[in-house]
């Protein structure tokens, strides 16, 4: 239980609550357990801990004001929905912090926002400094003005991009369930919790749906992910029921509430970290198994002779996708040659590459420092 005994230590904590939490699985918005839950993190914050709290529910709040039962597919009622909602669902927290003596600040991101290196730094810092305030960030998907390409697709992702951004030490997602499971308990009546395990365990993205509720578009897969990606910074992360009554307390003295996904991996560097986040690319390159070994097990850079496909179009200097052929996301980053370039490169040799002075920004397609393994 070393893991749990970690929590009672930590000292900057991202709180992720869901819609259906939120929401009272639609009913609108649940007061008297959002007041319950800001008491809880007051005593966090007095236990010296800094924190951030993602909140969803703007979109479902939206649609209870529209009446709208089912979460539509169609992206401009979604923002409308969004735009609706955002008003009472940050009203609300503001209300209940301020009942406990703290003030609160709005915080919205599109993965657009974080996807440039500049304005990623921006948001790190308006964070950090609103902690050093005492001021509580409640951060949101921007929805309002988000489209396919650059929604993060579900706050679960969000809360991990905010614990890489804070480097915070635990993230905490509160959800409908008591946990995680090995099987879907909606489904299986002989499903069991997992109350402890390796968040990069292969299993466990095997063991979890993909399908989210009706007024989310999460579900356990995207949290695991997300447990993934806050593991690749150093961050554990605990799912739980938010109506387990005092449940962050609980978790905060390490009882055995909910799953505790714990990392086992060095914290990345922050400019690694950035690279990994990114979902967004504007390409892809295949490589083949040899350069699968020399990424992945020997830290090297991505050499075109390792490279059997290259998909996208895109300019020196985006980010681009590194896939085994299989289709596995082995890494993401930085490119040193555009679209047009590679494909004249791609499956040649240093040597052949010179012979054909197809060499203009040196011989790796994306460099080992501006690569981060995913």
């Amino acid at each position: 239980m070393t893991e749990r005994i970690k929590l009672k230590t930590s000292q900057r904590w991202v709180v992720k609550i869901g819609s259906a939490l939120l929401t009272n699985d639609g009913a609108g918005l649940d007061l008297q357990r959002m007041q319950s839950w800001v008491k809880q993190m007051s005593a966090l914050i007095e236990d010296g801990v800094e924190l951030c709290l993602v909140s969803s529910g703007a979109i479902a709040v939206g649609l209870r004001i529209l009446k709208i039962d089912q979460r539509p597919d169609e992206l401009p009622m979604l923002q409308a929905a969004a735009a609706i909602g955002q008003m009472g669902l940050v009203q609300a927290w503001q209300s209940c912090f301020a009942a406990c003596g703290h003030e609160t600040a709005q915080v919205l991101f599109t993965h657009e926002d974080l996807a440039d290196r500049k304005r990623y730094l921006n948001a790190r810092d308006t964070l950090k400094t609103l902690n050093a305030f005492g001021v509580i960030p409640v951060v949101n998907e921007n929805d309002t003005v988000a489209t396919d390409e650059i929604r993060f697709g579900d706050n679960d992702s969000l809360g991990a991009l905010a614990t890489n951004l804070l480097e915070a030490d635990v993230l905490v997602i509160l959800t409908d369930q008591e946990g995680f499971f090995d099987q879907d308990p909606r489904f299986h009546s002989d499903a069991a919790l997992i109350p402890e395990a390796r968040a990069l365990d292969d299993g466990l993205l095997a063991m979890a749906g993909k399908n989210g509720g009706v007024l989310g578009s999460g579900g356990m897969y995207t949290k695991i992910v997300a447990a993934q990606q806050a593991a690749r910074s150093g961050a554990m992360t605990v799912i739980a029921n938010g109506r387990v009554e005092h449940v962050l307390e609980r978790i905060r003295t390490g009882q055995p509430v909910g799953s505790l996904l714990y990392p086992d991996l060095k914290p990345q560097a922050a400019r690694k970290r950035w690279l990994a986040s990114h979902k967004q690319t504007r390409g892809v390159l295949v490589i083949d198994a040899g350069a699968v070994v020399a990424l992945k097990a020997n830290g090297r850079s991505l050499l075109p002779v390792g490279v059997t496909a290259v998909k996208g179009v895109f300019e020196r200097g985006d980010m681009v996708a590194i896939e085994t052929v299989d289709g596995e996301r082995l890494a993401t980053g930085l490119v040193n040659y555009g679209s047009k370039q590679a494909l004249e490169m791609f499956g040649k040799t240093t040597k052949q590459l010179k012979e054909h002075q197809l060499l203009l920004e040196g011989d790796a397609l994306v460099h080992r420092d501006n690569m981060a393994l995913v």
